[in-house]
């Protein structure tokens, strides 16, 4: 094995390189050049930094500059980090690890793994840094919005038989919401819709017309004259799909800035958390045969 498949970039303050293919056939004299051509939404000025503060490298760990020469068919290597990110003041709690897994109370408003505006501020980049486990990667996903247990996988080639448990569905989610009370809707009750992506793209609709695709128990935990707390059991793991259901029976989760209508929030605003929490989850190990079940510090309280 040659030096350029046996180079792995460090990992720095708990972000992992990303890995660039130069193409052929590409117009481009310098590797700069190219990288302000393929991300075009990323200011030319930051590239500059990031090969100024030399966090772009070679395939063979060279460091690159930016007037290296473009090299089709070869690939490099560089580092995400944003100059000005917003302070996530909450904290999250390592629950439980053995040699393969990381059970994780997750905060609101902490997002999972780097986009957009948040590199350093999102639970992945912080486990890293606190753990120093490279290989670490989430093995499903909370939203930015929602609280509560979220496992990470430790080791590369086991990440996929983990996955392969949600998929099959074999992993019990239970979740907590405080939403409006509504005497004349009756609990428990399943509901089962059609769930697709909606407008704008980054919510989810119902469609009455297509066969239901979501699965949802609902149960009522306790209520005062306005308010309720209700316990939710997914069948399925469709993106929103408590909050998408819940609005449909006219109980949106409180604080949802996304149902029943967005509502564009500062980043800055931490002021009210939606009232969502994912509190357990149970499941047997598939590695080491052996059950599971975790359960949320947090509370959510009427």
């Amino acid at each position: 094995m040659n030096m350029v498949e046996n180079f792995i970039p460090p990992m720095i303050n708990g972000v992992s390189a990303s890995k660039v293919f130069l193409p052929q056939n590409i117009s481009a004299y310098t590797i700069f050049e190219y990288l302000c051509q393929h991300f075009s939404h990323i200011q030319a000025s930051e590239w500059q930094q990031r090969f100024a503060d030399q966090l772009i490298y070679a395939a063979d760990g060279d460091i690159l500059n930016i007037e290296s020469h473009y090299t089709p068919n070869s690939h490099i290597f560089y580092y995400r980090f944003l100059a000005h990110e917003v302070s996530v003041p909450f904290q999250h709690e390592i629950l439980f690890e053995n040699e393969n897994l990381l059970v994780v109370d997750k905060p609101h408003f902490l997002t999972m793994t780097p986009t957009g505006q948040y590199v350093q501020e999102t639970l992945l980049v912080r486990l890293k840094k606190q753990t120093g486990y490279e290989d670490l990667t989430p093995i499903h996903r909370l939203d930015r919005e929602t609280a509560g247990i979220v496992l990470f996988c430790k080791k590369p080639e086991l990440r996929g038989i983990y996955q392969q448990l949600f998929a099959d569905r074999k992993v019990q989610k239970i979740y907590h919401a405080i939403a409006a009370y509504r005497a004349e809707l009756h609990f428990p009750q399943i509901l089962q819709l059609n769930l697709e992506k909606g407008q704008p793209f980054y919510t989810m609709q119902i469609n009455s017309e297509k066969p239901q695709n979501s699965e949802t128990l609902i149960e009522l935990l306790e209520h005062n004259q306005h308010y309720a707390k209700y316990q939710l059991k997914p069948k399925t793991g469709k993106q929103h799909q408590l909050r998408v259901h819940l609005n449909y029976l006219g109980i949106p989760i409180l604080n949802d800035p996304f149902y029943p209508v967005v509502a564009h929030k500062a980043d800055d605003d931490f002021e009210q958390p939606l009232q969502l929490l994912a509190k357990q989850i149970y499941f047997i190990d598939p590695v080491l045969n052996q059950e599971m079940h975790f359960n949320s510090k947090f509370e959510l309280t009427l």
